[in-house]
């Protein structure tokens, strides 16, 4: 789907949707376990309500999730820096200050916050999958002192010496070897198993929780913005172009 091409909405706006969307297309299925339809009645025309409901409704950990990928993006400008510092090539220094300031602001003090706050003590109370979630939370903190260190050196002029463009590297391949495993295991362990621990009435107001948080700190559209940030710092390294990772035939 190509960034912008549809008009955005907020989570609660989608939740809304997509509730509407499921009870309408539920509706005929209740009516029909109470009776069948009378032959005057006329087929429905043809229509895709459930594949809507489920295009729309963006439950909290599909928003987690989608948070994620924008962790993905920037660690692939980490990795094209690192890479770059190796080999003695130059880089716009605003985009590492650019990708360090969106982990810091959105990953760090936004995505993980919710974690932290509302995903991680319900396991915890749960007793469900705890050395993860105890693992999960000592890598938050020593990403953030890994982040700490990476703004420092994102710094006008902190680059300069070869001691500077020494550590640089190795704190960003520290971030993305621990990152990558941290965001999949998340998505494939904890995630997965995170709805059996809630009701659905406490479901939907977590959606609602996150949704005034976004808005709190990004506005209405701050996941849009994010996107939007991430692909500006993207093009100024030249790796925006997706088709540019597809191996040759």
């Amino acid at each position: 789907m190509a960034e912008g091409k549809y008009p955005s909405l907020s989570r609660r706006e989608w939740l809304q949707t997509g509730t509407l969307l499921v009870l309408a297309g539920a509706l005929p299925v209740v009516a029909g376990s109470q009776a069948a339809p009378s032959p005057s009645t006329k087929p429905e025309k043809p229509g895709k309500p459930a594949a809507a409901a489920a295009v729309l409704e963006v439950t909290p950990l599909e928003d987690l999730m989608r948070e994620h990928g924008v962790l993905r993006r920037v660690l692939l400008i980490y990795d094209d820096i690192a890479a770059r510092v190796e080999t003695g090539k130059e880089f716009p220094a605003t985009v590492l200050a650019g990708a360090a300031g969106i982990i810091r602001k959105f990953v760090e003090d936004y995505h993980e916050k919710l974690e932290e706050d509302h995903i991680f003590p319900r396991f915890e109370k749960a007793g469900r999958l705890v050395e993860l979630v105890a693992m999960l939370r000592r890598q938050h903190q020593a990403g953030r002192r890994l982040t700490g260190g990476i703004l420092k050196l994102a710094a006008p002029g902190a680059l300069k010496t070869p001691e500077a463009r020494r550590r640089l590297p190795d704190l960003l391949r520290q971030f993305l070897r621990m990152y990558r495993p941290h965001a999949a295991r998340e998505d494939t362990v904890l995630f997965p198993v995170f709805p059996s621990l809630v009701s659905a009435q406490e479901y939907q107001a977590l959606g609602e929780e996150f949704e005034d948080r976004e808005q709190a700190l990004f506005g209405r559209d701050g996941f849009e913005r994010m996107v939007g940030e991430v692909a500006a710092l993207e093009k100024q390294l030249g790796i925006y172009d997706l088709s540019q990772f597809t191996p040759e035939a």
